[in-house]
């Protein structure tokens, strides 16, 4: 008959003794029990080495932002003070602009004034005005081909008489659905040719004045062809068109 050994399960005691009673007090521990004490305390420490890292990370990234923070905050102080630099630059200049314009404006109006002391008076009958009411854009200039002015103009602008004188004719042709030739005292001729229907606001022998409505525009891009003759010869409309017209 044979014996069979038996392993014995290692376990391990811990003594626990009193100095105050004297009494003493075992514990028993089986490997287990032991290996899974261990295996707890390890995880526990791995858990507080993640936090202590977490922690220390939150704390540089709070650094980091903060140092952020106070660079972003340097460079705002600095833009604000050019802000007030240039504010201030541009209130120094606006007053000198507005000097130099209030002298320029003075010395105009003493070199208009001396002028006009100067120069003899003009006749309201030369055609000196500039022939619409608004700024129009002119579109061509007079040349041997073309000879006359081309102005663009829009609607409800006003093409007016370059000065004083007589409506001597008004007509049209295939080109031009409204011509109205104004005789003037000066010994000019002007004729204002609308390459497009608009309203007709003078009649033949009518005496206007420098400045009355001829045509009244309609429609937008409507292009007026001016014409200037003097003693039976087209010249250039600007030869006669005052700068203030």
């Amino acid at each position: 008959m044979k014996y069979q050994r038996h392993k014995r399960k290692e376990s391990f005691s811990i003594l626990l003794v009193s100095h105050t009673s004297g009494s003493s007090r075992q514990l028993h521990f089986s490997q287990t029990v032991l290996r899974l004490l261990l295996i707890l305390m390890l995880i526990f420490c791995a858990l507080m080495g993640w936090l202590i890292w977490q922690l220390s990370s939150a704390k540089r990234v709070q650094r980091s932002l903060q140092s952020q923070l106070n660079s972003q905050l340097e460079i705002t102080q600095q833009l604000e003070s050019e802000k007030e630099s240039l504010t201030n630059e541009k209130k120094a200049l606006e007053k000198k602009n507005m000097d130099l314009l209030i002298a320029a404006g003075n010395a105009a109006a003493d070199t208009d004034d001396a002028q006009a002391e100067a120069e003899p008076e003009v006749s309201s009958s030369f055609p000196g005005l500039y022939p619409s009411s608004e700024t129009g854009m002119i579109i061509d200039i007079f040349s041997e081909e073309r000879p006359y002015l081309s102005i663009n103009t829009h609607i409800e602008d006003r093409i007016i008489a370059a000065g004083d004188g007589t409506v001597v004719a008004i007509s049209s042709d295939d080109t031009y659905p409204i011509i109205i030739e104004i005789e003037h005292e000066s010994g000019h001729r002007t004729r204002y040719m609308c390459r497009q229907d608009a309203d007709k606001n003078a009649e033949i022998g009518a005496k206007v004045l420098a400045g009355d409505t001829l045509i009244t525009i309609t429609a937008d891009n409507t292009q007026l062809d001016y014409q200037v003759v003097f003693e039976g010869e087209v010249i250039d409309p600007f030869n006669v068109i005052d700068a203030k017209g």
